[in-house]
């Protein structure tokens, strides 16, 4: 059996990209490892947090919530801050994770890949999918780590650009109102102006991962604090969700583009 570590910028982040190779490892008998690069500090603020409540609190508890649900043997924060999305104020926090020194994050996360003695390593494309700036230093942090500790496989979890295109037509003939803006331009919603996620012919390998679906959707469905985000995915129909979201898209790093892996490395 393997260990497979799967690094995300924020809570409720684990649950879309790679909920459903989470659920399957651990479902075949692999260790899964989540581990979450800050505390979600600038999500949406629910109206029902508890008297001494914070976000953070609440947010760290949904995601406990969801690695169980999916399956997950341990949780790891480092400890950074919520950068914001691109331009906004909190950019300049120098405890935002954007600001961190990239080999002290890095040597953060190898001391996790060494412990667990990693042999997959899932971070996000070049530009963190739709350029959210944690996600694009979750993309340079996890690279520089996996170096630093020779974990053997790294796979950037992505969006397949051209699949996306096609479910947005295929869902607004259907009636749906199934993104985030009224039009299908892949770039129309990006933080960098670059189209979602990344061309199907720059893939290297596309999961199956549609009998994990409704324990995907189940993980989503505990980050109810951010439900203006989650809650229109979790409206959609079954035969929606799973379509959109019952294939889970990487780039295996060092391999030749191209679709021609249905699994993850080790985790067969």
């Amino acid at each position: 059996m393997a260990t497979l570590v799967c690094f995300h910028a924020h809570p409720d982040d684990e649950a879309l990209t790679t909920g459903g190779i989470m659920a399957r490892a651990a479902a075949a008998g692999h260790r899964v490892v989540l581990v979450v690069a800050t505390g979600g500090e600038h999500g949406e603020v629910p109206e029902d947090l508890a008297a001494g409540e914070t976000l953070i609190e609440r947010r760290r508890a949904e995601t406990m919530q969801s690695a169980a649900t999916l399956g997950v043997a341990r949780v790891a924060w480092l400890g950074y801050e919520d950068s914001g999305m691109a331009g906004w104020d909190q950019n300049e926090n120098p405890r935002a994770f954007i600001r961190a020194d990239v080999d002290e994050a890095a040597g953060r996360l190898a001391a996790i890949l060494d412990e667990e003695k990693a042999r997959v390593l899932t971070v996000y494309d070049r530009h963190g999918n739709y350029g959210h700036p944690d996600h694009v230093q979750v993309h340079v942090v996890g690279h520089r780590a996996a170096e630093k500790a020779g974990t053997p496989d790294v796979y950037e979890g992505t969006m397949n650009t051209d699949d996306f295109v096609r479910v947005m037509a295929e869902g607004r003939a259907a009636g749906l109102r199934v993104g985030p803006t009224d039009d299908d331009d892949p770039a129309s919603w990006t933080d960098d102006g670059l189209p979602v996620g990344t061309p199907e012919a720059d893939l290297t390998t596309a999961v199956d991962v549609t009998p994990f679906v409704a324990v995907k959707r189940a993980a989503l469905g505990c980050h109810q604090s951010q439900i203006t985000d989650i809650g229109g995915l979790l409206s959609l129909p079954e035969d929606w969700f799973t379509r959109m979201f019952g294939v889970e898209w990487f780039i295996h790093k060092g391999a030749p583009p191209g679709i021609h892996e249905d699994v993850l490395a080790g985790l067969e």
